[in-house]
């Protein structure tokens, strides 16, 4: 006896599921790569970014994609997640200067080059402004192009490009000094 057996309609994915597990696949490391920038703890880090994938799961059917890309709607909303975290705790909470890097760590030993350079940056990114730190996060932390970084900010493209620009700029100046 041979039987077929067929799921219901219902069952089957919609357009918006289909694409927010895609999203997903393709932005989780890269949110939490930002997120875990913010907040300087991994722990923290992972929570607020399963909360991020939560919010942004439970309003998919929202995403209107005049407004921009899903991947700029999903660090939008994982930027709000670090910041509601970072007022939850009511203290200062400066951006990290890259996120953690086991490997790094191990080979700061054999290369002290790497490390002064590495202390230099952190150092020159610790006297730039939280917004600063954050639109560096944002581009090379999590790796959003400028129209990316312009929806999760609130900013148009081409100022968000002149802020990267500045703020890049600021930091080689920060570095040279250092």
């Amino acid at each position: 006896m041979s039987e077929t057996l067929t799921a219901a309609a219902i069952d089957a994915p919609d357009e918006a599921q289909v694409a927010f597990d895609e999203l997903y696949r393709e932005s989780r490391d890269d949110v939490f790569a930002y997120v875990a920038g913010m907040l300087r703890d991994r722990g923290a880090a992972e929570d607020i970014t399963m909360q991020a994938f939560e919010r942004a799961y439970r309003r998919r059917r929202t995403f209107n994609p005049k407004r921009g890309s899903r991947r700029g709607w999903l660090f939008g909303i994982a930027r709000n997640a670090a910041l509601d975290e970072i007022r939850r705790r009511r203290r200062h909470t400066v951006l990290a200067a890259e996120p953690e890097d086991a490997e790094a760590a191990h080979a700061a030993e054999d290369a002290a080059e790497t490390s002064l350079r590495r202390s230099a940056v952190r150092a020159a990114m610790e006297r730039l402004s939280s917004r600063d730190r954050e639109l560096i996060a944002l581009k090379y932390f999590a790796g959003l192009s400028n129209a990316e970084i312009a929806t999760v900010v609130g900013i148009s493209e081409s100022n968000a490009g002149t802020k990267l620009h500045r703020v890049i700029e600021k930091l080689r100046e920060e570095c040279d000094e250092g």
